[in-house]
């Protein structure tokens, strides 16, 4: 059975790469607003339902994404409670 440090050190890496996780995600994000902000003036004026389909498609990938990335938040903030806890 690894010892309290050991478990401390494990968390600190696991958080790490969910702060890595967090980064690409918030990475993602920002190239998926560029795409909506070209998609934008592209499609304005198109009744097309596919293109309004498009649009809300991409919002609310980028609102996944966002609910996403809070997850992951909290689950550090779990993480570091239960390591400062031992």
């Amino acid at each position: 059975m690894p010892g309290i440090e050991e478990v401390r050190a494990a968390i600190a890496l696991v958080n790490q790469k969910m702060q890595e996780g967090i980064a690409a995600l918030q990475q993602g994000n920002l190239a998926l607003d560029e795409a909506r902000a070209a998609l934008v003036p592209a499609t304005q004026g198109s009744t097309q339902e596919e293109m309004q389909h498009a649009h809300g498609s991409l919002a609310e990938v980028m609102q996944v994404i966002s609910s996403v990335q809070a997850q992951i938040s909290a689950t550090i903030n779990a993480t570091e409670g239960y390591a400062g806890r031992l």
